[in-house]
């Protein structure tokens, strides 16, 4: 078999291996802080992950109708915090500067989940740790078993591992489908994409 066909055979055995009735809380606990709690959303991630927060950032403001934030996209504010406190508390100073709330959400995209013993992403571990300490409701979709996210998350998909080769690959590109499946769960969509209105949502 050759590497597209093993690629393709292994990201539809992670779907068919998929947590669904987790995705379905995570939907379910974003839809309370949004609309029970007027809550906001904030994104955490570093690498692959700070870049899926700022697209999902901008998928939840405009989708679902949801005030949401990716901590990595204020340059400014993050490497003056890096500077100044250093590397591993960013996320939980950024989070105070925000004035983080019990009413709000902190959503993790990483491939480990943070290890403090293994000092990896230590500085999503010390953000959610203040999340924690104020109440938030905590989410990640993480790979390699969760690490600190999941073990401290309201509701956690954690991606299979079905090849060891590609854990990063997989991991990654399940966070996508999984965050643009929930911006358009019927709980959470309140605004059509451009295309489907322009085609009327159909292709038949």
């Amino acid at each position: 078999m050759n590497y597209v066909c093993q690629y393709a055979n292994d990201s539809q055995r992670i779907w068919e291996l998929l947590d669904l009735d987790m995705v379905e809380r995570m939907a379910e606990i974003l839809q309370n802080v949004r609309d029970v709690d007027n809550g906001r959303l904030f994104f955490l991630g570093v690498g692959g992950g700070a870049g899926h927060a700022s697209h999902a950032a901008s998928d939840f403001r405009n989708i679902a109708g949801m005030e949401a934030y990716a901590l990595a996209d204020n340059v400014s504010e993050i490497t003056a915090l890096t500077n100044d406190y250093g590397w591993e508390s960013v996320f939980a100073r950024s989070l105070k500067n925000s004035r983080l709330r019990a009413t709000d959400a902190v959503m993790v995209f990483s491939v480990g989940g943070g290890d403090l013993e293994m000092n990896i992403s230590v500085n999503l571990v010390r953000g959610l740790q203040y999340a924690k300490s104020v109440g938030a409701r905590i989410l990640g979709v993480v790979g390699r078993g969760g690490g600190y996210t999941a073990r401290v998350a309201d509701a956690c998909v954690i991606i299979p591992i079905v090849n060891q080769d590609y854990v990063t690959l997989h991991t990654e590109g399940m966070q996508a489908e999984i965050w643009h499946l929930l911006v358009g769960h019927p709980r959470l969509k309140v605004n059509q994409t451009k295309w489907e209105s322009v085609i009327g949502g159909s292709t038949t």
